[in-house]
Formats: structure tokens, sequence, C-alpha cells
């Protein structure tokens, strides 16, 4: 039981993780602009410690495909989700404090941005609901639920993210990629997105 839906979870939930790691976007921009690079900087600081987190939830959650006692499953999916909503959280914080960025129409990606960031924040803290109901004596049932969960992440996954795209492409991408805090955390291997 554990095992089966554990894997259907954690496909979309890697999946999701992607939309953060926009941020480390490979954009091909060649402008030194000494602004973007700043600004970048001042994100990417922020960011790492949150990257870090969801990797560390996404780790938890491919643990728990071993797990055979549901309410041990669901222990750990709450924690990883409530970890995930977090850094979501500060991510969208660390944008909005940065200030705009120093590109065109910059206030408005910055504001597209962090609507993004806290938008995917709030859908994981409502998944992460979802699980805390999910009844645990019985296995059928239990697994039923996962099912839903899965289809939840499955759309979660799928979200738009134009407004993070804004930040990962031209001078401002090309900043942020050169920026260690915004490279994907080199860990424990793992097969996460």
């Amino acid at each position: 039981m554990g095992k089966c839906f554990s894997k259907k979870l954690s496909a979309p939930l890697a999946a999701g993780a992607v939309v953060v790691l926009a941020l480390s976007g490979c954009s091909k921009g060649n402008d030194d602009d000494a602004k973007a690079k700043d600004w970048a900087g001042t994100v990417c600081d922020k960011v790492q410690p949150q990257l870090k987190a969801i990797q560390s939830a996404n780790a938890d959650i491919t643990k728990a495909a071993e797990e055979k006692d549901p309410a041990k499953v669901q222990a750990t999916y709450e924690s990883s989700f409530d970890k995930i909503a977090k850094a979501y959280a500060s991510m969208g914080d660390a944008v909005e404090g940065a200030g705009a960025p120093p590109v065109d129409d910059g206030k408005n990606t910055q504001t597209g941005a962090v609507k993004e960031l806290r938008d995917t924040a709030k859908a994981y803290n409502e998944v992460k609901t979802t699980v805390e109901k999910l009844d645990t004596s019985d296995q059928g049932d239990f697994g039923e639920g996962l099912k839903d969960v899965a289809g939840e992440l499955e759309k979660l996954s799928k979200t738009g993210d134009h407004a993070l795209g804004k930040l990962q492409s031209g001078r401002l991408g090309q900043a942020m990629s050169e920026q260690a805090g915004c490279q994907k955390p080199e860990s424990a291997p793992s097969k996460e997105a």
C-alpha cells in the first residue's frame, strides 16, 4: 500500500519543485550588469536554504515509499508538505524583499513571481490539510485518499510559472544562474527534478 501510493506522490511532488528551481535558470544573456548581479545575489542567498528544505522534503517522501504504517506515512507527508509550503512562502518573501529587479517592467515581474510563489505555498498547505484529514485506520481508504492527493499534486506540478520565467530570462536570468544560492543544492544522490 504505502510503497505504491508514495511513488505516485513523489513524481508530481518533484515536478512541482521545478517551479522553484526555475530561479536557477540558464539564460544565455551575456550582459554583466552589476545591478542585476546585486539583485540576484540578494535573492539567491535567501533561496538556497529553501531549495535545500524542498530537497529534504522530497527525500523524506521518497523514504516513506517503503513505510507500511499509514499513520507514519501520513506524518511524513504532513511534515514534508509543511516544509515545502514554508519554503515557497520564504522564497516569495525573498523576492519581495529584494525589491523590483533592475529590468524593464521590474515591479510587475517581481509582483507576479511573488504571487506565484505564495500561491504555490498556499496550495501545498491545502495538500497538507487534505493529508491530515485522511483516515489511517483502514489501509484501503487511506490509499484511496492518497490517490486524490496525488491528483492534486499533479495539478500543482502543472501550474503556471510565467512570472518566474521572467526572472530567469535575459540579463537577470544570467545573473541568477551565476549565483551559487540559486543553483540546485548538491547532496546525497536522489531522483528529484
